[in-house]
């Protein structure tokens, strides 16, 4: 609600800004709090087209080449999307609110809404780094504030037309249309998005037997013709000063056919015997979200809200596999579909209340159904067995754990405790209880109840208004996959078609501690933080034993036991005033982090799967007002080296080359932005080393080594962007 973000507790909100200012020397930190307020006027000299080109302005806040996340954590939609556990309590990545609100979604999130909100309705952006009762929402990082004009003088119409042009020469167009308007207390945006999603990659496979004598050479071309198409709704009513409420809808289709051919060389034999195979995976996706919320203030400045989020995603892949032959026909010898529905209903309510001076108090309950509806068939060659044609014409094969049904039912209150101590420090207290019961049906029947205290401190302390200190303590509890619970596809690994299904898997989770140090450069010259971090996790999911005959070994994820992560993220994101190019941001980042946990295939001590050495990133942003141009690149690398995943009977190691992009944009005088984009500049290949091994992993019997790289080539865009 407008109003009620102009409110005194964030005294920036009213700063007045003197037109003769600089533009950049507007950006002013509050004495009192640490909150920085950046007007529509900062922005003027660069013409951006929407609010998502505001915020890459600012340093540490969006994305330095507006291409994708920010170098400097990310921001995301209030929604907590991605996954996340019900709405959420935040984390370390910024907070993005619109008038001081989230979006009541997961998928259809505030930061999509960013693009779609036109230049000039935005009145002012804030980074507020300090926490309080009427924010939307609870996080340990910054909240970043896109506060819109209370009036807009008339309606706007946003266009986008893009197209991608891939390293196979393929022309993928696109095109987003979005309207905004306010009638009377209502203010809405609409919007529809045909995204292209086309990709195109190939990889060369070389193997080797134990004895280091040549085994097998794979070529394999993959193409996915993917295009989302996405219908957007975000509507907001202002019944009074008082009371407001916002409503949310989203569909999306996203179907990925795809197809591939495979031709193997075999090298143990001379001459070489060469094999040639086809497949043709036709992918359906489609997704629909509708969310909402309610919002009042009551006379002796209460207030109460309630949020709902109702979505749903369908997937239906199927997998047919063909062995060509060199007179050009055809036998079938796989039939592979996986189908699913996923359902979440999620209806959270709160009051927050003022107790003592300087201190609120908001408490709440959560109630959360997740449902998954899975079912898989294989069907395989096989000249003894009866052909069904629900199995593609092959023969069915039985698969365990391939039909069912997974629903959790979790409760989740809370109390929310502010506490603003004095001028430069602030403390959050959150407790909340957690209680789920998980239930099974169809070829596997089991119910398990679950219960977690999950505490969090927050304490943040101004050493001045310019260095920030913050420190926090969360038990974290992570959200289940639920197709871990039933039989899936294995996509990773061609010699395996189906992966096993853990009906006794429970949640993992961690203590989370993190210290972070910020530091925000005299006159808006940039953003310089780090960060220290541990986590001490508990009953970790990754790969164990689930054999149940000797003759076919078996793996599934599952609970294997306790581990630990630890590192240090440093962040840069300053302009080049030393060098007298005020306009030109740079922005570096680096992560170095290690993990131990003990493997339950060999006993030993290894890192966790899928988190390894760290990663740097450097990206630059080139403004040249006078030319009204901009130009700039970015350049990201994982640190290779031990990072693997360890299965049953083999061990996989990933690494790559550094990925490189770049971009250049033109505004024309009429405010439409040309922009070029370059992604995967330079054809950055990425490759694994798989090492299989004759029985268990842990007998060490060397079988083959597998050595794959894939590469997916430069893809250039061109994106028209303007509004009527």
């Amino acid at each position: 609600m407008k109003s009620v973000i102009r409110k005194p507790y964030l005294a920036s909100l009213s700063l007045l800004f003197a037109a003769s200012l600089s533009s950049q020397s507007m950006a002013q930190i509050a004495e009192d709090e640490a909150t920085v307020t950046y007007p529509a006027s900062y922005f003027a000299e660069y013409a951006p087209v929407n609010a998502k080109d505001m915020l890459d302005r600012i340093p540490g806040v969006g994305s330095t080449t507006g291409g994708g996340p920010s170098s400097i954590g990310g921001f995301r939609g209030g929604g907590g999307g991605g996954g996340g556990r019900g709405f959420g309590s935040g984390s370390g990545s910024s907070e993005v609110l619109i008038n001081g609100k989230r979006t009541a979604g997961k998928n259809n999130q505030t930061s999509g809404v960013l693009s779609r909100i036109t230049s000039d309705q935005v009145d002012y952006i804030q980074i507020i780094r300090g926490t309080s009762g009427e924010l939307d929402v609870r996080g340990s990082g910054q909240v970043i504030n896109v506060v819109l004009f209370e009036e807009l003088s008339n309606s706007s119409l946003s266009y986008q037309i893009n197209a991608d042009r891939s390293r196979d020469s393929e022309l993928s167009p696109g095109a987003n249309l979005s309207y905004s308007n306010q009638i009377g207390g209502l203010d809405f945006v609409l919007s529809a998005v045909a995204e292209p999603r086309y990709s195109h990659s190939e990889s060369v496979e070389d193997s080797i037997l134990a004895d280091f004598s040549p085994n097998e050479r794979v070529l394999e071309d993959s193409i996915s013709e993917q295009t989302s198409y996405d219908l957007t709704a975000n509507l907001g009513y202002e019944f009074s000063d008082r009371s407001s409420a916002r409503f949310n809808a989203l569909w999306s289709q996203n179907d990925d056919p795809a197809e591939s051919t495979r031709s193997t060389t075999d090298l143990t034999v001379s001459p070489n015997l060469f094999e040639l195979q086809r497949n043709d995976i036709p992918g359906e996706q489609d997704n629909w979200e509708i969310g909402g919320d309610y919002e009042t203030f009551l006379n002796n400045g209460d207030r109460f809200k309630v949020l709902f989020v109702l979505n749903q995603n369908n997937r239906d892949r199927t997998r047919e596999r063909f062995d060509v032959f060199p007179d050009g026909s055809e036998e079938k010898n796989l039939f592979l579909k996986n189908g699913s529905v996923t359902e979440e209903e999620i209806i959270r309510s709160s009051y927050t209340r003022d107790i003592f001076d300087g201190q609120d108090i908001e408490f709440g309950i959560e109630r959360a159904v997740t449902t998954l509806d899975s079912n898989l068939a294989l069907g395989v060659l096989d000249p003894t067995g009866t052909t069904s044609p629900d199995f593609g014409g092959l023969v069915p094969v039985p698969v365990d754990n391939a039909n069912s049904t997974v629903e959790e039912v979790r409760y989740e209150p809370f109390v929310i405790h502010n506490w603003i101590l004095n001028d430069r420090m602030s403390l959050e207290s959150t407790l909340l209880y957690e209680q789920s019961e998980i239930t099974q049906s169809g070829d596997v029947s089991n119910q398990r109840d679950f219960d977690f205290i999950k505490p969090k401190v927050d304490f943040r302390y101004d050493l001045t208004p310019s260095i920030q200190l913050r420190g926090s303590i969360e038990k974290v509890v992570e959200q289940l996959r639920f197709s871990d619970f039933v039989a899936d596809t294995d996509n990773n690994d061609e010699d395996s078609n189906v992966a096993a299904g853990n009906s006794e898997i429970r949640q993992e989770w961690y203590w989370n501690y993190n210290f972070n140090a910020e530091y925000r450069l005299p006159n808006d010259a940039g953003v310089i933080d780090g960060q220290i971090f541990y986590h001490d996790h508990r009953d970790k999911i990754e790969r164990l034993d689930v054999t149940v005959t000797e003759d076919m070994l078996l793996s599934a994820n599952g609970n294997i036991g306790d581990g630990h992560m630890y590192g240090i993220r440093l962040n840069g994101s300053v302009r080049m005033n030393m060098i007298n190019i005020p306009n030109l941001l740079v922005s570096a980042r680096i992560t170095a982090q290690d993990s131990k946990i003990t493997d339950p295939f060999t006993g030993e001590d290894r890192r966790m799967l899928h988190h390894g050495r760290g990663s740097a990133s450097l990206s630059f942003r080139h403004d040249i007002p006078s030319y009204s141009l901009n130009w700039g690149a970015s350049v990201r690398e994982n640190f290779d080296g031990n990072t693997k995943i360890y299965d049953i009977d083999d061990v996989l190691d990933l690494y790559g080359e550094p990925s490189l992009s770049l971009f250049a944009e033109w505004i024309s005088p009429g405010g439409t932005s040309w922009r070029w984009d370059a992604r995967d500049v330079g054809n950055p290949e990425r490759c694994s080393n798989r090492t299989r091994f004759v029985g268990r992993l842990s007998a060490g019997i060397l079988e083959e080594i597998e050595r794959r790289c894939s590469m997916r080539g430069l893809v250039m865009s061109l994106k028209i962007t303007g509004t009527f």
